[in-house]
């Protein structure tokens, strides 16, 4: 009997290792960020963020929590009025127009095609040097003896 057991309970341990292994797959496979991709605009809330955080540090210097910050930041923003709000949804949509032209020019960037430059940055820095120092070895004609 403790034989079926084991039997069954490895059955299921198997069962886990493989769905686990699916997951590290995938991630595996995710993709990497391009740097050179525009970053997405801040809404309306992160805009009026950025004073309050100013505002409230001025008044509450010893404070080195940053969830009181946020939370005060957003107790602040609900009771804030459409007409108190305005200016920083107008901000807001100033830089998602700002974001808009520029992932065009992205995206037309893109639609052309890797220049070579581009095709050249898919390799570390320290990838290229290491080449570039096996071509000084191998041609210089300055290596030295260890006789």
């Amino acid at each position: 009997m403790k034989g079926a057991r084991s039997k069954k309970s490895d059955t299921k341990l198997s069962v886990k290792k493989g769905a686990g292994a699916a997951k590290a797959g995938k991630k595996a496979g995710k993709a990497a960020k391009d740097p050179n991709k525009p970053k997405r605009p801040a809404s309306a809330f992160f805009v009026f963020m950025e004073e309050f955080r100013k505002q409230y540090a001025e008044k509450h210097p010893n404070n080195k929590q940053v969830s009181v910050v946020g939370k005060a930041g957003g107790d602040k923003w609900k009771s804030l009025s459409e007409a108190e709000k305005a200016p920083y949804v107008s901000k807001a949509e100033k830089r998602k127009q700002d974001y808009d032209r520029q992932m065009k020019a992205y995206n037309k960037r893109q639609a052309e095609g890797p220049t070579a430059d581009e095709e050249d940055s898919d390799k570390s820095r320290s990838e290229v040097n290491d080449e570039d120092d096996d071509d000084e070895e191998d041609g210089s004609g300055e290596e030295e003896d260890d006789e």
